[in-house]
């Protein structure tokens, strides 16, 4: 009888550790899954980090904006004192539609809307290029959308921007310290209204009380700021507000340039004289053309066409 006692202990102890094998291995199943699933997570992650990159970079504006020159047209009187306290000014800006112009194709801008759509509803024309009859066809111009958007500059008469500050003081004593280093008529100061302190950009802007101060710090490169018997030297510049405005989306439509195709197999190099030929094809009333402002045509490598928004102009 202990015989048979012992063998059924030996065959439940035998259960027992078999149960607790499967149970480790289906944990060790389930820590794989999860793991697997972890990596899959994180591979998700990172292309849809990479997809919003992309698409903020994309909707960037990368236009540069081209030195303008600027006249005085109008004076206003002010309704109060306030209106002192800011110099405004306002750009429209309106970005350049371009246009890839590929190998045997020309674009030309007659001064007339009407000459360009008559050469377009005619279709074809045959150009005398160097003795050769050449069929071209002309259609509209495919351009992609451009943008305009307005861009308001707001110059404060009463504050200052202060940049390069030294982190050696905690963040109320550095705007105390600000406050009064500032308000020195001795430096060129006068009283201040406020400081507006970042400890993490080491920069700050003071307002004063009065106009006319903030005017002659700027006219100093930098500005004097003891600490513990220390002079270091902040930098400071005008306070300036940027504010974008009316931004719009347009679709480009060229109503006086046509594009011009057909002339990818002519044997000849000198696009500047291809150029004149086709200036004076379609310059003829007899052809149905009329007063050409610019003809570009290439026989090369494709090159870029700009076009600008005022009068579907290609420039």
């Amino acid at each position: 009888m202990a015989a048979d006692e012992d063998n059924k202990k030996q065959v439940l102890k035998g259960h027992q550790s078999d149960e607790e094998f499967m149970k480790d291995e289906q944990r060790v199943r389930l820590i794989d899954e999860i793991a697997k699933e972890n990596t899959q997570l994180k591979e998700e992650i990172q292309r849809l980090e990479a997809e919003l990159q992309e698409a903020t970079r994309n909707s960037q504006i990368k236009e540069d904006i081209p030195e303008t020159k600027v006249k005085f047209t109008s004076l206003e009187n002010p309704e109060n004192d306030s209106q002192f306290l800011n110099i405004s000014c306002s750009f429209q800006v309106s970005s350049q539609v371009l246009y890839e112009l590929q190998k045997g194709q020309g674009l030309i801008t007659f001064e007339k809307e009407e000459v360009a759509q008559n050469i377009i509803r005619m279709g074809k024309h045959h150009v005398q290029i160097n003795d050769v009859d050449v069929e071209v066809l002309a259609q509209p111009v495919p351009l992609n959308s451009g943008i305009r958007f307005q861009v308001l500059e707001e110059y404060s008469k009463v504050k200052i921007n202060i940049t390069e500050i030294p982190d050696v003081l905690p963040e109320d004593q550095m705007r105390d310290k600000l406050e009064l280093s500032f308000s020195k008529s001795i430096n060129g100061g006068g009283e201040v209204l406020c400081v507006q302190y970042d400890k993490k950009s080491r920069s700050a802007v003071i307002t004063f009380v009065e106009t006319g101060v903030a005017d002659k710090i700027l006219k100093k490169k930098d500005f004097p700021l003891y600490i513990n018997q220390n002079c270091y030297r902040v930098t400071v510049s005008p306070y300036t507000e940027t504010h974008l405005k009316h931004f719009q989306v347009f679709l480009g439509i060229s109503e006086r340039t046509v594009l011009l195709t057909g002339m990818e197999d002519l044997q000849m190099t000198d696009e500047e004289l291809l150029q004149d030929l086709v200036n004076i094809h379609f310059q003829r009333e007899t052809n149905g053309g009329g007063e050409v402002e610019v003809v570009k045509c290439s026989l090369g490598q494709p090159c870029i066409a700009y076009f600008e928004e005022e009068r579907n102009r290609m420039i």
